[in-house]
């Protein structure tokens, strides 16, 4: 089974850990969508990552989609419940952790623009989008539909996310005033799967 994708993207790292945590075999192969040519496309025709080949031949591809055949794999721990109502929840969140990745990296790349190009509403409306989102999460917290200590696809999504906005330096201060999510993302950084799968220092 291959793994393609970048060292540096949280969609990738959400699939490395749970392929780490189900004690899945996987080589990874490390392609950069955005180089001028881009070796994704041979496995995604949308040219991002992650993708997955497995060693039939077959390719997958869009993390959610990825994450999904691999619980079909049943291998342990599973990462949704059984039951299809909590399942579907848990995606649900899991799609909001994805959103705010994809607020962080419209932030990156916006921010990697001339300064003189750069459109202040553009990064306002991604903070705007990650703040509503961390509070959400944090209320799903609180309110007993996700707990600190669990491993499943929705909090390894949101670890993830989180860990993309401190390697990335995007919200510096999502911390304030949301307790829950800080211990659940302490927990989680303990992990094997998570301190193999930190992103490189740049």
């Amino acid at each position: 089974m291959k793994l393609i994708g970048s060292y540096t993207s949280p969609f990738v790292r959400k699939i490395s850990v749970i392929l780490l945590e189900k004690g899945i075999t996987f080589e990874f192969v490390n392609e950069q969508p955005y180089n001028a040519i881009n070796g994704v496309a041979q496995y995604n025709p949308l040219g991002k990552v992650p993708a997955l080949v497995t060693d039939e031949g077959e390719v997958w591809y869009d993390s959610p989609i990825i994450a999904q055949y691999i619980d079909l794999l049943n291998a342990e721990p599973p990462m949704l419940p059984a039951e299809p109502r909590a399942a579907l929840k848990i995606r649900q969140i899991e799609a909001l952790a994805d959103g705010i990745m994809d607020a962080a990296l419209v932030s990156v790349r916006e921010q990697a623009r001339p300064a003189a190009q750069q459109s202040e509403t553009e990064l306002l409306r991604q903070r705007e989008k990650i703040s509503r989102g961390l509070d959400t999460l944090e209320s799903y917290f609180s309110d007993g539909t996700l707990h600190i200590d669990e491993m499943n696809l929705a909090t390894v999504a949101i670890a993830c996310a989180i860990s993309y906005l401190n390697f990335r330096r995007v919200s510096p201060g999502w911390c304030v005033d949301r307790p829950q999510l800080v211990k659940m993302v302490e927990n989680l950084f303990q992990r094997e799967s998570f301190a193999r799968t930190e992103p490189p220092k740049d």
